[in-house]
């Protein structure tokens, strides 16, 4: 059984509409995803801005209510739970955030903040557990038990991700859902935060589901990675062989523009004309084909469904198959 499974999931916010749209129009961030995660495995989700990436992690966590759809966790359905329903049950998943300025409260310190999960759901029965515990958590992500009484603006961007982290790991969760945390940190930063999480990953089992825009870090710590594009699941397959063999063009054009250290292996490059559609109006049949260099009639009518294309390889493309 999977550890984690997403059943046509969707997450539809309502807009207010323009002067002639005649009332109220629906943003269709997430529109019919399905996917599942194994114990102690990585998903990578990868896409560009806007796709509806954070809109699904944050689904997943039930920061975003769903519209319809099913999440499973250990087998059971969380869409259906209310708030103190779904409160023991948080501490198998936690999520790691984009920004880690904006994550972590100004006002507490580094005890208060790794601390306060603990006290939520009494994990510590005295003042010097919580403070063993608390050291521990730090330790584990490499930050001195010193630090525990200093304030986040005391602290490198790195630094307050794994304070973020170490939150994380708190109440010993079986998932952890990544959204985009190295995208706003120096390169040589990245590899170190990427790399604690492979190290935790393995000396605790933990599973994630991997969210960033670019491909070339999600390759490097993932099992299995998704692409996604206007809400929708476009390609699905193992890391190793998204990168060398893609079969949706969306997932083609993202490759291509991935620096090559090596000239003799350039790519060509691909340029996708236009911008994104609006999630809105999103376009009929496949929602790729007004970018799509390879876009035929059938592609402009006909929505194409998820097929297992070869082995363990899915895409959402009328043309994949050939």
């Amino acid at each position: 059984m999977s550890l984690l499974e997403v059943k046509n999931l969707k997450v539809h916010f309502p807009v207010k509409g323009g002067l002639f749209s005649g009332g109220r129009e629906t943003v269709k961030a997430v529109d019919g995803v399905s996917f599942q995660i194994a114990a102690g495995e990585t998903l990578g989700l990868v896409g560009e801005s806007g796709c509806g990436k954070s809109t699904l992690g944050r689904a997943i966590m039930r920061l975003a209510e769903p519209t319809a759809g099913e999440i499973f966790l250990g087998g059971q359905d969380i869409t259906r739970l209310s708030n103190s329903q779904l409160r023991p049950l948080r501490r198998k998943f936690q999520m790691i955030f984009q920004d880690p300025f904006g994550s972590l409260n100004p006002r507490l310190t580094v005890a208060d903040i790794v601390g306060e999960a603990l006290d939520i759901h009494g994990l510590t029965d005295s003042r010097p557990a919580r403070e063993k515990r608390i050291a521990e958590l730090l330790k584990s992500v490499g930050l001195d038990a010193a630090y525990a009484q200093r304030y986040p603006h005391e602290f490198s961007g790195g630094q307050r991700q794994r304070i973020g982290i170490a939150r994380a790991l708190a109440v010993e969760p079986e998932l952890i859902i990544c959204d985009e945390p190295v995208s706003a940190l120096d390169v040589s930063v990245q590899a170190q935060i990427i790399n604690l999480l492979h190290d935790l990953q393995q000396q605790r089992g933990l599973a994630y589901l991997f969210i960033a825009h670019d491909l070339a870090v999600v390759e490097h710590i993932s099992h299995r990675v998704m692409v996604m594009y206007l809400g929708k699941i476009v390609e699905q397959a193992e890391a190793k062989e998204i990168i060398r063999a893609p079969r949706h063009p969306y997932t083609q054009a993202l490759i291509s523009a991935v620096p090559e250290v090596n000239p003799e292996t350039q790519r060509r490059k691909i340029v996708l004309n236009g911008d994104v559609p609006s999630p809105i109006h999103p376009p009929a049949g496949c929602p790729f084909h007004p970018r799509c260099p390879v876009a035929e009639e059938k592609c402009r009518t006909v929505v194409p469904a998820l097929d297992e294309v070869q082995t363990k390889h899915f895409a959402a493309c009328h043309l994949a198959r050939r």
